[in-house]
């Protein structure tokens, strides 16, 4: 049954994709009222997958690479549904919601063998907890770097006088700067305490080899320019062309810390 859910949750992100559509970009408000039904049963679809795998398999995290992946887009979706409730519009929606189909469809539709090879599995909810902080930071670097384009295209509409400021299909540019520097703020202490916990139970399983991993280190290195990148963002003003730069850099950067940690020693994908 976990897999009719997931199912039934990739048609809702679908069909809430779609219907961001006409919301966003046409100025039809009566398509919010799919979207956003359709996005959140979607989500409750996916979190009832999500939970009946883990249930039937005795766990308490993903183990292979379209389970994380399905997290993320299940991470995506709450994000948009947030940003929606909180600032009353839909316009990430355009860009949220396909990521999260893609995440999804593949898990949903070609469910992988692969299992995530961790000698760390005995420590159950610490384990756990290392991997959503984790994937909780990844999410809301990716939301900043769509703010930062959000921003980036809302600014130059209104230099080229393209739409007016109320009727533009995106939020004003202080509202989605703020989004952008509040996602980052949110995402920091996620990915620090998700680094420090993974760091205590490798120290206990296999000691100090584990900082001799370059890949260990380069993910550090990326926590650091996390950091940098909201001291600049926060004491600089940095907006616009800059930001979508820096965004985008550290953004990027993440994702190829993500793809070498899986083929280390301590973070493998591997078919059994």
């Amino acid at each position: 049954m976990s897999l009719l859910w997931l199912r039934l949750a990739v048609i809702l992100y679908g069909v809430a994709a779609l219907a961001v559509l006409p919301a966003a970009l046409y100025h039809r408000p009566r398509w919010r009222h799919v979207a956003l039904p359709a996005a959140l049963a979607g989500a409750f679809f996916h979190f009832v997958s999500i939970t009946e795998t883990l249930v039937a398999a005795h766990r308490a995290l993903p183990v292979d690479t379209h389970e994380t992946l399905s997290w993320f887009g299940l991470l995506l979706v709450i994000a948009f549904l947030v940003l929606a409730t909180r600032y009353r519009t839909v316009s990430f929606g355009i860009f949220l919601l396909p990521v999260a189909v893609l995440f999804t469809i593949v898990p949903a539709f070609r469910p992988g063998r692969e299992s995530l090879s961790y000698s760390l599995v005995g420590t159950g909810w610490l384990l756990l907890l290392h991997i959503a902080l984790l994937l909780t930071a990844y999410a809301a670097l990716f939301l900043s770097l769509i703010a930062s384009l959000l921003y980036l295209i809302q600014e130059r509409r209104l230099k080229q006088k393209r739409a007016e400021p109320q009727r533009g299909w995106l939020p004003p540019l202080e509202t989605l700067d703020q989004i952008g520097l509040n996602a980052l703020r949110f995402g920091l202490p996620c990915m620090t305490a998700g680094l420090l916990i993974g760091s205590g139970l490798a120290l206990q399983t296999i000691g100090l080899a584990f900082f001799a991993d370059p890949k260990v280190l380069l993910s550090f290195a990326m926590w650091v320019a996390y950091v940098l990148m909201i001291f600049i963002r926060t004491h600089s003003g940095l907006r616009g062309r800059r930001a979508v730069y820096l965004s985008s850099f550290v953004f990027l950067g993440v994702l190829a810390v993500w793809a070498a940690n899986s083929l280390s020693a301590v973070h493998r994908f591997k078919a059994p």
